[in-house]
């Protein structure tokens, strides 16, 4: 199975002046221009794929959009590939009613085993997050084993797709820093007595800068 992590454009949250809190909101004007580049050059240097998931974050979702008409193919929606800190512990999503939402004074992998957030009731921590997120790639791999799978998500989540397929525990001596619309390739290969992952390429961002289009890096404030 051929496995492209996609982190979302540029959304406002992702600003270091917005103020309205953590909520669901979608692509700046510059996260419009990465996610048009992305869907104009993938195609060109992916000519197929076979599944395209998104999440059920706006910022996400619009981002999948430019796939979905490059390669006319649905987007398929995924609760277990949200940010962090945007589910409950059983890994159901927010309500609505709950935003603005507050994260916790704390870096989520600093304390993996406390609730990152509070809205009013005890959110997921790291490690119920890296669990929904390693659930939601062995669910791919079981229903796509053969297939090329791309996943519109964030960089939490590639992050935590790092930790599940590298095995890493509870605490975090290395982060994967994702650009917006970078891209990442893993390929799951069944070689007995040997990995069963390789790693082709992380955050490939040569659409960005083709298309003269500036690169954004991740806030501290999200992960």
């Amino acid at each position: 199975m051929h496995l492209y992590l996609i982190r979302h454009g540029e959304s406002f949250v992702n600003l270091e002046d917005w103020e309205h809190g953590y909520v669901d909101v979608g692509l700046t004007d510059l996260g419009q221009q990465q996610a048009a580049a992305l869907g104009v050059w993938l195609p060109d240097h992916l000519s197929q794929i076979d599944v395209l998931y998104t999440s059920t974050l706006k910022r996400a979702q619009e981002t999948a959009d430019a796939l979905s008409r490059a390669y006319n193919l649905p987007a398929h929606e995924e609760d277990r590939i949200r940010e962090i800190g945007t589910t409950l512990m059983d890994h159901s999503p927010w309500n609505d009613e709950d935003t603005p939402h507050k994260f916790a004074g704390f870096w989520g992998t600093a304390r993996p085993f406390t609730p990152t957030t509070v809205i009013p009731d005890p959110g997921e921590s790291w490690m119920h997050f890296k669990v929904r997120v390693g659930a939601a790639i062995e669910t791919i791999i079981e229903r796509h084993h053969k297939q090329t799978v791309v996943v519109v998500c964030h960089g939490g989540v590639i992050d935590a797709a790092f930790d599940h397929i590298y095995n890493v525990g509870p605490w975090r001596r290395c982060e994967t820093w994702t650009d917006n619309t970078g891209i990442t390739y893993f390929e799951y290969i069944e070689h007995p007595g040997r990995e069963l992952w390789r790693l082709h390429y992380y955050n490939r961002i040569d659409h960005l800068l083709s298309a003269g289009i500036p690169v954004t890096k991740l806030q501290v404030k999200e992960a």
